[in-house]
């Protein structure tokens, strides 16, 4: 009972944070930014001039730069008093929780590589803004077959801070002997990559045969710090005492991101440590 409120709260607090990132277009003598540079090197300042060939920043240090752009990657204004102000990095795991997609999709010509469990290494990219292909095959030493799996994803909305898509995630055995199953999936995302709610529905199958109710998932993600955020996927099959919670965290930097958590299956009568532990990690590459 203890450990069903604890997961109860932590899921609570994740769907009921709401987050708002202002961002402009254009840059100005006076703003405070976060200006990260083609080598990978970050700076905050305020803008002390700026015309067509560079931008003149004067750091927190009191060091002044000047910054052609050309050599600009990405620059992030900073609104007085914004939460926001910590941050220069996002998650560059977004379009994921730990098992289950979001509503978001890879940018076109970005992708990534994960490993799951040292099992499962998958292989993800953005064949157009809107359609992220994945595809991976199971590393099972010594067995004579390997399961081979596909995961393409379509997003059909993405209005303000909403994403909706659906897709499938189908597997079978590398010799193809079976029909091979599966489930295919609607989800949403409302949020920002630091705090967001998902909800989805998803319907298995095997071979043709499809079930008649949906799993219900419902996950969230709240930044804790500018490296780390808080993930929590649970899952709620029809007609069914047995549901699956969890939580963790995850670490990420500019293209890493590593995944741990813990899931508790409600409703059994597991001896000993009650819960089953999730490892995983990606990384992210792109133009």
């Amino acid at each position: 009972m203890f450990l069903k409120k604890v997961f109860s709260v932590l899921l609570i607090a994740l769907l009921s944070t709401s987050f708002l990132l202002a961002q402009s277009d254009s840059l100005s003598v006076g703003q405070k930014v976060k200006m990260l540079t083609k080598d990978g090197q970050a700076f905050i300042g305020n803008i002390q001039s700026v015309n067509d060939s560079s931008v003149t920043l004067k750091t927190e240090k009191n060091m002044v730069l000047t910054i052609p752009k050309a050599n600009i990657e990405k620059y992030l204004i900073i609104p007085t008093g914004s939460a926001s102000s910590a941050y220069l990095y996002s998650d560059p795991n977004d379009t994921r929780l730990f098992f289950s997609p979001t509503g978001r999709t890879l940018k076109k010509g970005h992708g990534y590589f994960s490993d799951y469990y040292i099992f499962f290494p998958t292989v993800a990219y953005g064949a157009l803004d809107f359609i992220t292909l994945s595809a991976g095959i199971s590393i099972f030493p010594g067995a004579t077959d390997q399961l081979v799996y596909l995961a393409p994803k379509i997003r059909f909305l993405k209005w303000e801070k909403l994403d909706v898509a659906g897709g499938i995630l189908y597997a079978n055995t590398l010799r193809g002997e079976g029909s091979g199953g599966g489930i295919t999936f609607a989800i949403a995302t409302y949020g920002t990559s630091d705090y967001g709610a998902t909800f989805g529905l998803g319907w298995g199958f095997a071979g043709k045969d499809f079930t008649n109710k949906p799993v219900i998932m419902i996950g969230g993600e709240m930044r804790l710090s500018r490296s780390i955020k808080l993930i929590s996927e649970n899952w709620i099959p029809p007609e069914s005492d047995t549901k699956i919670l969890s939580a963790g965290i995850r670490f990420f930097g500019r293209h890493l991101a590593a995944d741990l958590g813990l899931f508790y299956p409600t409703g059994t009568n597991m001896k000993g440590f009650p819960f089953i532990p999730w490892v995983g990690f990606a990384y992210n590459f792109g133009k």
